[in-house]
């Protein structure tokens, strides 16, 4: 879906395909038929972006197959879709029954990490509308806190530094630029927009940013506009921003809060868990680990990291922290520039929902994944952008 900004730019909105399984090129093949196409046809649109997510197989084949390009191209064509951005941050096995803390390799001080996204970069080049010359790619954000020293983190300066000279020849021979944002996520190396600055300043180049991911921020207790505003000042560029919430549970220290959370807490993906205090952050990796006793205080609000469906608030006594993200969307887009114009709804865990919850069948989640880009849509028109054919 495209938008007019009032400065005249074009801003893409997307949802990212993480949350349909494939790892293979034939899978993502099947994605577009049985999940994308039908999502663009309850929108009643003639296009419909998506925010490709390519496994390391797919990525493979496409990158070193310039017929599979083709035929991928034609596909999206063919099925009124367009890529613009590109999710790097999963390597494969994201639908796998157990994810949690394999989602972090290879990281940025492994090769593969570095191979794989310049991989991407060249896919995406291939991939863009005829009449869009920007693409992006989300990538995570360095490593995971654990086993970086400074030997490792010196490794992914290098790479970055070693990404952002091929993404400058990628322009030069196909006209497209490319960029890579760093998304922060808690629990890793850069877990805040804040964490970001210093590794970012120090590789200093405009093609290497920052993704916002606004569940992970929320999940963070950051400022939407207290982030925005620093990342400004410090010149890093917002290469994209993902739209999403966190979970919220306001009174943690009620036994009903506590069943309720626990729903919640399921085998496949990591849900870091926060909450502010007056000596700053306290934290869990997982939401099993806040609900079972006593790791976290529990005097103040608690967020999850769990991408809840925008349109659809948990039930009472949680909510969302879908407020964060319209915070940020008016900063992001709200101003007389946008800071970025790649927006991509990413909720992929709605089969990681409390059963009741979960969509029962490929109509219902299509029918969930239009709600959550109708949603976004109204955001955006609210702030004065106007939706495009």
């Amino acid at each position: 879906m495209r938008f007019r900004h009032p400065d005249g730019s074009t801003v893409h909105l997307a949802y990212c395909t993480n949350v349909h399984p494939a790892e293979t090129l034939d899978g993502v093949l099947a994605q577009l038929r049985d999940h994308c196409e039908p999502v663009r046809r309850r929108l009643g649109r003639d296009r419909l972006g998506i925010g490709l997510w390519l496994a390391k197989d797919a990525a493979h084949t496409l990158h070193t197959d310039p017929s599979a390009l083709r035929g991928l191209r034609g596909e999206l064509d063919r099925r009124g879709l367009e890529v613009v951005t590109l999710n790097g941050f999963p390597y494969e096995g994201f639908g796998a029954e157990e994810v949690k803390y394999r989602v972090y390799k290879p990281d940025w001080a492994d090769p593969e990490r570095l191979d794989h996204t310049t991989a991407l970069a060249r896919v995406l080049a291939g991939l863009l509308p005829d009449d869009v010359t920007d693409g992006t790619i989300s990538t995570l954000p360095l490593a995971w806190r654990t086993a970086y020293d400074e030997e490792r983190a010196e490794t992914a300066r290098t790479a970055l530094r070693t990404l952002a000279e091929r993404l400058d020849a990628i322009e030069e021979l196909t006209g497209r630029s490319i960029r890579v944002g760093l998304e922060p996520e808690p629990g890793c190396v850069v877990e805040t927009t804040r964490d970001a600055i210093a590794p970012l300043t120090a590789i200093d180049h405009d093609r290497i940013g920052i993704c916002v991911d606004t569940c992970h921020l929320a999940t963070s207790f950051e400022d939407p506009h207290a982030a925005l505003d620093a990342l400004t000042a410090a010149r890093v560029p917002v290469v994209k921003s993902q739209l999403s919430a966190a979970l919220h549970a306001e009174h943690p220290h009620l036994p009903e809060v506590r069943e309720a959370l626990a729903a919640f807490a399921e085998p496949r993906f990591l849900h870091q868990t926060r909450t502010a205090t007056a000596a700053g952050l306290r934290a869990t990796d997982d939401l099993d680990e806040a609900v079972a006793g006593h790791a976290l205080p529990d005097a103040a609000p608690w967020r999850a990291h769990f991408h809840v469906p925008l349109h659809a608030a948990p039930a009472a006594p949680l909510t969302s922290t879908l407020p964060v993200l319209k915070s940020a969307l008016t900063r992001l887009v709200g101003g007389p520039a946008p800071l970025t114009r790649h927006l991509e709804v990413e909720t992929y865990t709605w089969q990681a929902l409390p059963p009741e919850l979960r969509p029962k069948g490929r109509a219902q989640l299509a029918e969930g994944i239009a709600a959550e880009l109708a949603l976004a849509r109204d955001l955006l028109t609210d702030l004065g952008l106007k939706e495009l054919p």
